[in-house]
């Protein structure tokens, strides 16, 4: 539906109720599926359970959440299929980002055919590993594949990524790249002064787009539930991307 009919829609409620807005980075996946999950790992008890689309509306429909992005962890090629048919039976997903390996001779027809459904917005890379020699042109065909067909490239790391969302804008300057889970946990040791550096260049080029979905802390085992800990990260990152280029995720079930 766009921002235009969210924006309208959050006038029309005025401060009574929250605006509606779209969660841009959720996971679902179900360990209980005969095959398993290679993600997450059995030790990780929060999140080594059921998370489908239901539980996500639950805890989140008070708050206005109209639509959410799946992202894709699995690097099992038919996790992605497996995310758009639970999507099918479940409208609170608006898009998904899979997950696919770029530079590899069967990434043109995969892409082809998972983009078949209009669902699928883009693929994510994890901490990129840009090849060197022969690799290296098919990892660039691959890249403006991607860019030719409007999708989207959500790039996950920490710090170092930025330096590889800035090789991936030189061999494909038309792909759309969202740089995911701002503001790294690195930097609170910097605060916002590094990120405002680190990020200042890439800021500068077209279509670098940044979410905001890695925000909650704990001091001392507990949750930081203080605004006013979190404010200078933001602002910075706000500052430099402003309303049309900053993205909100709550990393679900990871937030949790």
């Amino acid at each position: 539906s766009g921002p235009g009919v969210l924006h309208g829609r959050c006038a029309e409620a005025g401060s009574a109720r929250p605006c509606p807005s779209i969660d841009t980075h959720i996971h679902v996946y179900d360990p209980k599926r005969p095959q398993g999950v290679p993600w997450p790992p059995k030790n990780l008890e929060v999140l080594y359970s059921t998370h489908l689309p239901a539980r996500f509306v639950t805890l989140t429909e008070p708050l206005g959440v109209v639509g959410a992005v799946v992202v894709e962890a699995s690097p099992w090629v038919e996790d992605n299929q497996w995310v758009m048919d639970v999507a099918k039976d479940n409208p609170i997903i608006v898009g998904f980002i899979g997950n696919l390996e770029v530079g590899k001779p069967q990434f043109a027809s995969q892409l082809k055919r998972f983009a078949a459904n209009p669902l699928f917005r883009g693929l994510r890379l994890r901490e990129v590993t840009i090849p060197k020699g022969p690799g290296e042109a098919s990892f660039v065909d691959d890249l403006k594949r991607l860019a030719d067909r409007q999708l989207t490239v959500d790039v996950v790391g920490d710090t170092p990524i930025l330096a590889d969302v800035l090789r991936i804008k030189k061999m494909a300057p038309d792909l759309r790249v969202v740089i995911d889970h701002l503001p790294f946990q690195a930097w609170d040791k910097d605060g916002a002064p590094a990120m405002r550096n680190a990020l200042q260049e890439l800021a500068q080029l077209p279509k670098v787009y940044i979410k905001i979905s890695d925000v909650p802390r704990q001091v001392g085992g507990h949750l930081v539930e203080d605004p006013e800990f979190y404010r200078p990260g933001l602002d910075a990152l706000w500052s430099l991307f402003g309303p049309d280029r900053a993205i909100y995720g709550s990393n679900w079930p990871v937030s949790d």
